[in-house]
């Protein structure tokens, strides 16, 4: 398993648009794929799941991944996240 932590610095958080990006990339991935925020862990595979975590802007994310491609998922998301919504922390 693979874990790594983000800080969210976009002004409107994780809303709709960067979660659905966000999720069409972790689907491209066969590893299991969570998001944690405020103890609440979701599938980032699930938009549904994403969204419900509400993360605003300032927040601190960690992203996990455990599988085959873990390595690659978790290299494809940081440069997702990097470009639309945050920084690693």
């Amino acid at each position: 398993m693979i874990e790594k932590t983000f800080a969210i610095t976009n002004d409107t958080g994780l809303h709709a648009r960067p979660a659905t990006q966000l999720v069409n990339k972790a689907g491209q991935y066969q590893a299991d794929i969570n998001i944690s925020y405020n103890d609440k862990s979701v599938n980032l595979k699930s938009i549904m799941g994403v969204m419900s975590l509400g993360v605003p802007k300032g927040a601190t994310v960690k992203l996990s991944a455990d599988g085959r491609d873990e390595q690659e998922a978790i290299e494809g998301l940081t440069e997702a996240i990097t470009a639309e919504l945050g920084e690693e922390a």
